[in-house]
């Protein structure tokens, strides 16, 4: 496939073999929901009214001129991948779209001409656990260094439920959260702003539909309910999550703020990077096995920004160490009969690879604080700061093939 529409093939992450979906601020003020290719964003509520998809089977109204992707996706896999694979044709050399100069003067629009939205009305939130080389970082720094896995790791996806309202989209700004820390040269705990904000680089799913309670999805069944993916930064008060999570585990050191990436890129477009998953030992039980290659290759990296300072790449990494795949996570979370719902996100955890280099986490990159990271500025991290900027990119490549995420960025303001 080529694109009418010029970009660069080798950089861009939203090439034709693409076609992300997401929600854009047209003119300042039409909303509706897009797609993007090169740096073009395309307005779908206009491509429908004019005829664009007309003959798309469960496509019976405009569910485009939505505020969020919701309704789209509920439509099921058979209509959404109908829609991207037109949405292909139409972006093609020779396609009608590419003599119709009227409709891509009304519905392409440069994307510094646009604002993106949050894509999604998430209605709940998952955050797992399941990058063993993570989950051993931490458990030797926090437990026991010969015994770093808790015994329940290897058999189970671990997962805890997370604060959905505060999911917000790249480029919004979040204060710095407060809240009670125990120093480890105290008696009691303080209260105040957090001294150890971190990121976490994670991957996030999206559910395509609602079940009734008492049902559960299979590995088998599970990308069929999944619409797509996005970039996730679980941001996270160490401080306060140290102090706080045992018995129940994490709460205020996480619920303050998750950014996500603005475009969900779907699994079909995905498909040409699958990879196996690491081994899995002892082996598991039978609702968790799966067959095929369920993991993706995916490059991911991390950047941090002081104010008014570049960027530095601090962290580069990769989706295919996850330990537990997404069709495992599903399972493992329905199995007991919890019903999902339409705009369902679940995070992947923090993904770290065995080198330093890749590490997910100021945490884990600055070892809790005992080697700090040096910028390019002279200045150095320990964990985040006032004003620093994270920044973190996905793609996938192969056989001159390129599908990306684009970025999601954070800014972090001191505590109000």
């Amino acid at each position: 496939m080529k694109s009418f529409i010029s970009y660069d093939e080798k950089q861009s992450d939203f090439s034709i073999h693409n076609i992300p979906f997401g929600v854009a601020v047209f003119n300042k003020e039409y909303i509706a929901c897009a797609t993007r290719i090169g740096d073009m964003v395309v307005d779908l509520a206009s491509l429908y009214d004019y005829s664009f998809f007309d003959d798309i089977a469960g496509l019976k109204e405009n569910v485009f001129e939505a505020y969020t992707l919701n309704e789209f996706i509920e439509l099921g896999k058979n209509t959404t991948s109908a829609v991207r694979k037109r949405l292909q044709e139409l972006f093609s050399e020779g396609s009608p779209l590419s003599l119709d100069q009227k409709t891509i003067e009304e519905c392409f629009y440069d994307l510094d001409k646009v604002e993106m939205l949050m894509p999604i009305h998430v209605q709940n939130y998952t955050d797992f656990y399941s990058s063993i080389e993570h989950a051993t970082n931490v458990g030797k720094m926090f437990r026991d260094p010969a015994n770093a896995l808790l015994p329940n790791w290897k058999h189970l996806p671990v997962g805890y439920h997370g604060r959905a309202s505060s999911i917000v989209v790249s480029g919004v700004d979040f204060h710095r959260p407060k809240g009670q820390m125990k120093p480890a040269d105290a008696e009691k705990p303080v209260f105040g702003p957090s001294k150890q904000l971190d990121f976490e680089l994670e991957m996030a799913f999206i559910v395509n539909r609602n079940t009734e309670l008492g049902e559960s999805i299979s590995t088998k069944e599970a990308e069929d309910a999944i619409f797509g993916m996005v970039i996730f930064n679980d941001w996270s008060a160490r401080d306060i999550q140290s102090w706080e999570y045992v018995p129940l585990g994490p709460f205020l050191g996480k619920n303050f703020c998750s950014s996500i990436s603005p475009w969900v890129v779907t699994l079909e477009a995905l498909e040409p990077f699958r990879t196996a998953s690491p081994k899995q030992d002892p082996e598991v039980l039978d609702y968790l096995k799966f067959e095929g290659d369920k993991n993706f290759d995916i490059n991911l990296e991390v950047y941090l920004q002081p104010e008014n300072g570049e960027e530095n790449l601090i962290s580069k990494s990769n989706y295919n160490f996850m330990y537990w795949n997404m069709s495992q996570q599903l399972a493992h979370h329905t199995v007991n009969g919890c019903n999902v719902e339409v705009g369902d996100m679940y995070a992947s955890g923090t993904i770290s690879g065995s080198e330093k280099s890749s590490f997910g986490s100021m945490l884990e990159l600055t070892w809790r604080g005992t080697e700090p990271l040096k910028l390019s500025n002279g200045s150095e991290r320990k964990f985040i700061e006032d004003h620093d900027t994270i920044i973190m990119r996905g793609y996938a490549e192969k056989d001159g093939i390129r599908v990306g995420f684009g970025e999601v960025s954070g800014k972090v303001l001191p505590a109000k």
